[in-house]
């Protein structure tokens, strides 16, 4: 059997309507590739505990990248910052006294980024800070706004892991539904866009799916099955 790692977004992806309820019967798919030999590794703009949480009682491989891309956790404290969160607060900082009705967003403590609500125009704040040489990400998850340190993207921390477990490009099959997944599927020779993704994220993926988030992601599995036996 030839070993595949899924790179699997949450919010949009893995749950039901966007409410943060996962979707247990996509929860069960994924198990069931963990317990045959594959990687499930959450990849996701939540925090990276969470994600690894939800790998320790969801019964997948026990490590996530969180943030974005910017953390990853691979036990209770063992914890692998890439980005630089100071310099994410000093942009908050910028924004938040320059452009109207910016507040961050109450979750789960984060080590690297600043989550915003999705409450202003994102793009005048790329502009704002762009004018003020601030070289930082902003990125929209569809969950929030996230402020992340230059070059810190989903696809920059599943590297990482990449280069830890020895994988390579054509073994990492992605899922996800947002555009913060598109680096993500740059990495990855599979990617799946679920049927709730923009046409612009779909465009970016080798694979689209009409149903929505955990369906979306059994049907994607379903459409696997026939190219990778061992599914």
């Amino acid at each position: 059997m030839k070993k595949r790692t899924f790179a699997v977004d949450i919010d949009g992806t893995i749950t039901e309507n966007g409410g943060g309820r996962i979707h247990l019967d996509a929860l069960e798919a994924l198990r069931r590739l963990s317990n045959m030999g594959h990687n499930v590794i959450y990849v996701t703009g939540r925090s990276s505990v969470e994600g690894f949480l939800l790998s320790v009682f969801g019964g997948t491989t026990k490590i996530a990248v969180g943030e974005n891309g910017g953390c990853i956790t691979t036990d209770s404290n063992d914890h692998m910052l890439l980005g630089d969160l100071e310099e994410c607060k000093k942009a908050f900082e910028v924004i938040k006294n320059n452009i109207e009705n910016v507040k961050e967003k109450r979750v789960f403590p984060r080590m690297t980024e600043v989550v915003l609500e999705r409450t202003f125009d994102l793009e005048l704040a790329k502009k704002l800070l762009s004018e003020k040489n601030i070289d930082v990400e902003l990125s929209d998850s569809q969950y929030a706004y996230h402020i992340n340190s230059s070059g810190i993207d989903k696809g920059f921390g599943f590297r990482k892991i990449m280069e830890k477990l020895s994988i390579l490009p054509e073994d990492v099959i992605a899922i996800g539904d947002s555009a913060t997944d598109v680096p993500l599927f740059k990495v990855a020779k599979t990617s799946i866009a679920l049927g709730n993704a923009s046409d612009q994220v779909k465009s970016e993926a080798t694979m689209v799916v009409s149903a929505k988030a955990g369906d979306g992601v059994i049907e994607a599995l379903d459409k696997l099955a026939p190219k990778l036996s061992e599914i």
